[in-house]
């Protein structure tokens, strides 16, 4: 492969490029490749797309933006016993293992044998020293390890909710929904003080016996007696900061309002926020009027402002060092746990009715098609004149306007929406991916516990916000890349080659074609759902596309924003709640002269770059945190509804069992696959189905289902269901027919007894086993 980015480079043939993989681990991105072999800006993406076939094949690994050598476990290792699979069997992890520069750790399934020599056997828990053998097939992607030895180990802690038995002793249920229905004993001696309903910190201890596994208190983290402080749960399970240290709480005490030196005065532009009607911070503000430039005939002036957080929050100083700490804001049903103190976040740095605010805003001139022809970045003193809620806006646009809309309806609320309309056309005309998935809303009463769970309405109100807010973030890309300074930008990669292939195979069972020549882009995707509108197979093809695409993250180098199908994108409008957004604030203000609180001289491509990696892991682990407690919370509202039925749909397969997202709270449960009949069923990847291996019986991702709900654990935020729908008729071939949908599923019961059906195929005879089979039959 001999092709030329330039006149005078060759582009590197794949070899090459392994090899200087290998020869930099850890330490190499496409950044690192493309500048050791000379290789220019318009020859990134194919480097790009040949690292991530190398990946895809591989040659190489990848992690983030980086790629290394694949790294293989050596033949002895020390590893971590973590807990066992579904079969029973144990898992063990690499004691020395960094996953940031390795990728994730691989599995070792440990091997006991019959006759295991004493101090060999081990548990959940402990240290080993392990002799592990590669996976058998590229399919099988588990290690096979065998104990030599069992080694002393630091003391594993869990998290769980203690429960005071009426001996005294007590029982410790795991917060982890991995390990429901897996308990710890406590005895009274180990209880530390801790009272029933306490959420606590265990240090297992080792037991050779039988019973229950045994725990030590080493922790008392909070008490858990009413659902209003089940968000605790996750914060310490994932180490989430709550407290902020005393010099960053001086520091935003001490913070003055800003003021007119060194701004321009926007305090008559009549800007308004637009946010939930639960909202206590209000950081992005926005305005819109007609053009009177008479080139740009039909065109409108857009105004966002967003709060002017890097004027209180400088670089190193002590709420610097926590904001980046945190990372972003978490938000729960029941609190928030901000980035950045009250004084800041709800204060100073909330654009209130009213009050003169500090902010930095992006003043956009578009023209009669929606495109933007030019925008300029201002540090601003404004003031807001009206807090508005979507649903408010949106019923004063629809002729219902109130007390506080109907003045505001011509001079400010139609501007807005006519600019919209505008913008809606280049929106239209750049085709994003259009996945407009629902998401559900724990609405909780003043107890703490679940009211209900509503799915709101997505209102052009709200699309108009998001519409502004993407406009600005264009913006501040462009703006700090035509000055040549570094910056965090908010990037998507396209679809790996592997995951396309999935589901170009996903669609040909349903008989639809897939054409993805040439460079990928989202209306390539886009078309596969317009064929779906309104068909049955909608929810299903939309889960499975939204399964393709790859996982949003922050990078200061840019590979573009796939999804919203941008060359550059970076956040911009809430430096309140995302660190992200207030390093591109810092940028601009360098780069533009501004004032204080620029992004500092020393910071570069490479330490921006640390700082991506670091707030991408803190929001993916804010997503998880608010994800557990939602699980949890609706676990607990449903809890006294043990044996009830409900409608719902498959939200994931896997050989396990059936995934089911429930219609009425979008409460996620398994229905083990040991209790879907009596038969074998088989796992069938490109189908994500699974099918009856005699009836053809197939539940596939997407179905619409019957359940009962058969468990609820509120602690561990997981629900188990019992299936009662027939699943479709799978043939060889073509198109699924479904002739016994919602009738009850004949072995929808659990089966009493010990069931390994769908744990094994059972194995065929061979050799004089089968001449003895054949004599009998």
């Amino acid at each position: 492969m001999k092709k030329k980015s330039d006149a005078t480079t060759a582009f590197p043939d794949r070899e090459s490029i392994v090899a200087f993989v290998r020869a930099h681990p850890g330490e190499t991105g496409t950044r690192e490749v493309a500048r050791h072999f000379g290789l220019k800006n318009e020859s990134r993406a194919a480097l790009r797309r040949i690292l991530r076939e190398l990946a895809d094949e591989g040659a190489i690994a990848k992690q983030g933006r980086k790629v290394r050598e694949v790294k293989s476990l050596p033949p002895t290792l020390v590893a971590d016993i973590t807990g066992r699979d579904d079969d029973g069997e144990l898992l063990a992890a690499p004691a020395e293992w960094l996953e940031e520069i390795d990728g994730p750790a691989p599995i070792i399934r440990i091997h006991i044998p019959r006759r295991a020599a004493p101090g060999t056997i081990p548990g959940v828990g402990d240290r080993a020293l392990l002799r592990v053998e590669k996976p058998e097939s590229k399919h099988d992607k588990a290690y096979r390890g065998r104990v030599i030895k069992l080694l002393d180990k630091t003391a594993h802690r869990v998290l769980g909710i203690f429960r005071l038995m009426p001996n005294g002793d007590g029982r410790m249920i795991p917060v982890d929904k991995k390990q429901a229905g897996r308990e710890l004993a406590i005895a009274s001696a180990n209880a530390g003080g801790a009272q029933d309903g306490d959420l606590i910190s265990v240090e297992l201890i080792r037991s050779r016996g039988y019973g229950l596994p045994s725990g030590k208190v080493k922790e008392r983290l909070g008490s858990l007696k009413t659902e209003k402080a089940v968000s605790l749960i996750a914060i310490h399970a994932h180490e989430i900061p709550q407290e902020f240290p005393a010099d960053a709480i001086a520091e935003s005490e001490a913070a003055k309002p800003a003021t007119l030196a060194g701004r321009e005065d926007w305090r008559s532009v009549p800007l308004v926020t637009i946010d939930p009607p639960d909202a206590k911070d209000h950081d992005d503000a926005v305005h819109a009027a007609p053009d009177d430039d008479p080139t740009n005939k039909g065109g409108y002036i857009v105004n966002v402002a967003i709060a002017d957080v890097a004027f209180y929050v400088r670089p190193n100083a002590p709420l610097d060092r926590e904001a980046l700490r945190r990372g972003n804001s978490v938000y729960f049903p029941d609190r928030v746990v901000p980035m950045l103190p009250e004084r800041i976040s709800n204060d100073l740095c909330s654009l209130k009715p009213g009050e003169p605010r500090g902010a930095l805003a992006v003043r956009m001139v578009i023209d009669k098609d929606g495109r933007k022809r030019s925008h300029t970045f201002h540090r601003i003193l404004m003031r807001s004149a009206a807090k508005l809620s979507y649903a408010q806006a949106q019923a004063a646009i629809d002729g219902r306007p109130d007390d506080t809309t109907g003045p505001l309806l011509d001079p400010i609320l139609k501007p807005l929406w006519t600019a919209y309309a505008l913008v809606k056309r280049a929106r239209a005309e750049r085709d994003p991916l259009d996945l407009d998935l629902p998401e559900r809303k724990i609405l909780l009463k003043a107890d703490g516990t679940v009211d209900r769970v509503t799915t709101p309405e997505r209102l052009d109100a709200h699309r108009l916000i998001e519409e502004f807010m993407i406009l600005a973030n264009v913006a501040a890309a462009e703006t700090l890349e035509k000055k040549a300074l570094p910056l965090i930008y908010r990037v998507h990669d396209e679809p790996t080659v592997e995951k396309v292939h999935n589901l170009r195979e996903f669609l040909k069972t349903l008989e639809m074609p897939f054409s993805a020549t040439g460079a990928l882009r989202p209306a390539v995707f886009n078309r596969i759902l317009a064929q779906v509108k309104g068909r049955d197979a909608e929810p299903l093809v939309n889960e499975v596309v939204l399964r393709s695409q790859a996982q949003a993250e922050y990078s200061a180098e840019n590979y573009g924003h796939f999804g919203l199908n941008l060359r550059r994108y970076a956040h911009f409008t809430s430096p309140i709640r995302r660190y992200a957004d207030l390093i591109v604030h810092r940028a601009l203000i360098r780069a533009l002269g501004l004032g204080e609180g620029a992004l500092p001289e020393n910071e570069t491509f490479e330490t921006l770059n640390e700082v991506a990696a670091a707030i991408s892991l803190t929001e993916r682990r804010a997503m998880k945190a608010e994800r557990e407690t939602a699980d949890r919370l609706i676990a607990h509202f449903l809890a006294d509804r043990v044996g009830a039925t409900f409608e719902g749909r498959i939200s994931g397969v896997t050989r396990a069992g059936l995934f089911v997202k429930l219609t009425e709270t979008g409460a996620d449960g398994l229905i083990p696959v040991r209790t879907l009949g009596s038969e074998y069923y088989n796992y069938d990847e490109n189908r994500h189905a699974l099918i009856g291996s005699r009836s053809g019986a197939m539940h596939r991702l997407g179905d619409e289902v019957q359940v009962r709900l058969v468990e609820a654990a509120p602690v561990a935020g997981a629900l188990r269901f019992e299936l009662l729908s027939e699943g479709r008729t799978a043939p060889r071939g073509g198109r699924i027919r479904d002739n016994r949908a919602g009738k009850p599923h004949p072995g929808g019961k659990t089966r009493p007894g010990r069931d390994k059906t769908n744990r094994k195929k059972p194995r065929k005879p061979s050799g004089s086993k089968a001449r003895k089979s054949k004599k009998k039959g």
